[in-house]
């Protein structure tokens, strides 16, 4: 029986976007920094990373609709981090930004790993950007590479 399966290594000659937020910047930049030492680790030159920056979650599926239009990268990153507050804003940004990236996805059958965070408390975020749950920033990074492998 075949088996496929990815394996996060870039492939050759490509081009890698992240998609990064503003808001909340101590986590999306050390989110930022996970994803780019993710990459470098596994052989992406930094001259093959390209990273656009964005107010906040609401603007990611945007910025990834035209990103994945130029065809230019195999797979996206989006980083961002929503922190519960007190109104429903939180369930808005957090559950259209994660809809708005898989229909990014599904349109244009492009990988886009989902590395926005969105926790109850600011400390769950620092745990997430480099603290005791890891950095989803990285992990995002490699399941980009994974499945760019993948569908290749």
């Amino acid at each position: 029986m075949p088996r496929f399966e990815g394996d996060p290594r870039p492939l050759p000659g490509a081009r890698y976007a992240i998609l990064a937020s503003r808001w909340n910047p101590r986590i999306t930049e050390a989110l930022l920094d996970g994803a780019r030492r993710a990459l470098d680790s596994h052989g992406v030159p930094e001259a093959a990373v390209d990273v656009v920056h964005v107010a906040g979650a609401w603007e990611l599926p945007v910025a990834a609709t035209a990103s994945a239009r130029t065809g230019r990268y195999p797979a996206l990153i989006a980083l961002g981090c929503v922190i519960r507050g007190e109104t429903r804003h939180f369930e808005q940004v957090a559950d259209e930004c994660a809809r708005g990236l898989m229909r990014v996805a599904l349109d244009h059958a492009l990988p886009v790993a989902n590395g926005v965070l969105a926790v109850e408390l600011h400390a769950h975020a620092e745990a997430r950007a480099g603290g005791v749950h890891g950095n989803k920033g990285e992990e995002a990074a490699l399941v980009a590479l994974e499945i760019a492998h993948l569908l290749d």
